[in-house]
């Protein structure tokens, strides 16, 4: 197996910040010591088995997704990966057939250039979307469960590629 990535916590002034434009606009008050356990207690990914090849993501707080809505969850994960190697994001296939929630953009694309940009420092976001009229009911996940999964994948580029640009922002912005 190569050895090509580590994660790590964002700062928690990232994280603060981050947390508060998710959630801080439900007429909740928040305060910092609340937020500090929540950045404590967070999990680095971690692979189930030797076998698996996905790195479970776990819930940084308990929260239930009803049926038609979604939900920005701010990780507090960032992830340094080696040039050539990207980090694809999944639902949870157990979450998926349960529920018929999904990642809202399909697969997450963790590019190497996201870690520490000057924008988030490369912090990992998860949006669900419950939007799967076949089960219509909520899913509740609770803090510390594993929600979805990351992947690393190996990538190639076409022998004409001449890419030069440098990332200059969080989320989005390759195609700035």
């Amino acid at each position: 197996m190569n050895k090509i990535a580590k994660f790590e916590k964002v700062s928690y002034k990232q994280f603060e910040k981050d947390f508060m434009e998710c959630f801080g606009c439900d007429n909740i008050k928040y305060d910092e010591m609340y937020i500090k356990s929540i950045y404590n207690n967070i999990k680095l990914p971690q692979r189930a088995t030797k076998g698996s090849a996905g790195y479970d993501f776990y819930a940084p707080i308990s929260f239930t997704l009803t049926a038609g809505h979604n939900i920005k969850i701010p990780t507090g994960i960032k992830v340094l990966i080696e040039e050539g190697w990207v980090l694809t994001e999944f639902i949870r296939s157990s979450i998926g057939f349960k529920y018929g929630v999904s990642l809202s953009n399909g697969t997450g694309i963790i590019d190497s250039d996201y870690y520490n940009n000057k924008v988030n420092e490369g912090h990992i976001f998860v949006k669900l979307s419950n939007n799967d009229k076949t089960f219509n009911k909520s899913m509740t996940i609770y803090n510390g469960d594993a929600f979805c999964q990351g992947v690393f994948v190996p990538y190639g580029i076409t022998i004409d590629d001449n890419a030069t640009n440098i990332r200059n922002g969080g989320l989005g912005s390759t195609n700035q």
